[in-house]
């Protein structure tokens, strides 16, 4: 429990704590599990303290210092957290219920399993918190700065983000249904199984931008409110040409003649057996991004939907809960095979999570497409891609950066991802 002296301390005043803390700045206070409920603790020097289970409730924290602080567990309900510095401090499951953050620095907290919901957080730093499987919602976040934001299953429905930063924030599962997304900016945001449901994307900024590690669910509110979407976004969710086609049906004003053309393209578009393609993940190294990058935009354009994400992204749960999950969801994973990507051991473990897809399937699918952008299989010493040597064809891409030689062998590519043989043989 909390130490007597620090709580004796603390009931001498703010000057008389502050003063004391000053003598003694390198030592951490312990005041776990105190009630210190409506306490004014205004501008209080409650830096690195223990805090753990401590009650703050209607506390007055405005403006105190409790970066690095350990909260976990507290209950803040309905504390004044103002202007506080709250940065690199540990809230994991505190109940920060309807608590006024507004304007504080809670710059790489950690957040996880925490309770804000209905907390006025307008205008606070957030940037790269901790926030998986935190309850913000109808929290007050609009104006927050969320840059690189770990969003991962948080529920974020019904909550204010006006004018909210998000670019570069992980939002893996993370539920968007009904938050007001007026001006927020998303760019290079990580969306994969991401709900927008009943929300309105117009004034969203970035959504062209986003890494699509896997589809998302737009539902038929947010596409009957947002009007024309961009089309990289919409190929990122998952939707296929003729469900993105049938999403201008949406658009107000149309004529009888405009909708009867759009509907002929969607027969035309769901009809045609040849622009049928299986699903695609693709694995890469870090530095063969250009490349990477270059190929899932044509392969998007041809009408395969893939997902990618860059590998310094791909840091335990934050984006996805395992490899072996996102070799179920894709029907391909599209392994680049490289020096850099050889050398990776998370681009081992995403070929041998696919190979062993393959042994596990009732049909013996093929999963693993290997293409090559150097000729560092040639000569590797890795007995992983030794056997893709040996025993796989390898497309070839290693004149990629020559128009001509690119061109026909993203033809001889898509030829060996489209449907046609599984149709025959099924």
């Amino acid at each position: 429990m909390a130490n007597p002296e620090h709580l004796h301390l603390l009931g001498q005043g703010v000057w008389a704590w502050n003063q004391w803390r000053d003598q003694h700045a390198n030592f951490a206070p312990d005041l776990h599990g105190a009630s210190l409920r409506g306490a004014s603790l205004r501008e209080a020097n409650l830096r690195g303290a223990r805090l753990d289970e401590t009650d703050l409730r209607g506390a007055r924290l405005d403006r105190a210092r409790l970066d690095r602080a350990s909260l976990f567990r507290a209950n803040l309900l309905r504390a004044d957290l103002r202007g506080a510095n709250l940065f690199g401090a540990d809230l994991s499951e505190a109940n920060l219920s309807e608590a006024d953050l507004d304007e504080a620095n809670l710059g790489r907290p950690n957040l996880r399993g925490a309770n804000p919901r209905r907390a006025n957080l307008l205008s606070a730093d957030l940037s790269e918190a901790d926030l998986s499987r935190a309850d913000l919602s109808r929290a007050d976040l609009g104006r927050t700065i969320l840059r690189g934001a770990n969003l991962v299953r948080a529920d974020l429905s019904e909550a204010n983000l006006t004018g909210a930063r998000l670019d570069r924030a992980r939002l893996f599962r993370a539920n968007l249904s009904g938050a007001d997304l007026t001006g927020v900016n998303l760019s290079h945001g990580v969306l994969s199984d991401t709900v927008f449901g009943n929300t309105n994307l117009t004034a969203v900024q970035g959504l062209e931008t986003c890494f699509y590690e896997g589809p998302s669910i737009l539902d038929h509110r947010t596409l009957a409110k947002s009007g024309p979407l961009p089309l990289a976004f919409l190929r990122g969710c998952g939707l296929n040409d003729w469900e993105i086609e049938a999403t201008k049906l949406y658009q107000r004003g149309l004529t009888p003649t405009q909708i009867n053309d759009i509907v002929y393209r969607i027969y035309a578009l769901r009809a045609d057996p040849l622009i049928q393609f299986y699903s695609c993940f693709i694995s890469h190294a870090s530095k063969d991004h250009g490349f990477a990058e270059r190929l899932y935009t044509d392969l998007q354009n041809k009408g395969v939907r893939c997902w990618f994400a860059p590998e310094d992204m791909k840091a335990g749960d934050r984006i996805r809960d395992t490899i072996e999950q996102q070799i179920r969801l894709r029907e391909k994973l599209l392994l680049i095979l490289s020096s850099a990507s050889i050398a990776s051991t998370w681009v081992e473990d995403e070929v041998e999570a696919a190979l062993e897809e393959e042994r596990l399937s009732p049909e013996r699918r093929t999963v693993l497409v290997p293409i090559k952008v150097d000729d560092a299989i040639e000569e590797t010493s890795h007995a992983w891609a030794r056997t893709i040597k040996r025993t796989r064809h390898i497309g070839d891409f290693t004149h990629w950066k020559e128009e001509d030689a690119y061109q026909e062998a993203l033809t001889r590519l898509l030829r060996g991802l489209t449907t046609t043989e599984r149709q025959t043989h099924g």
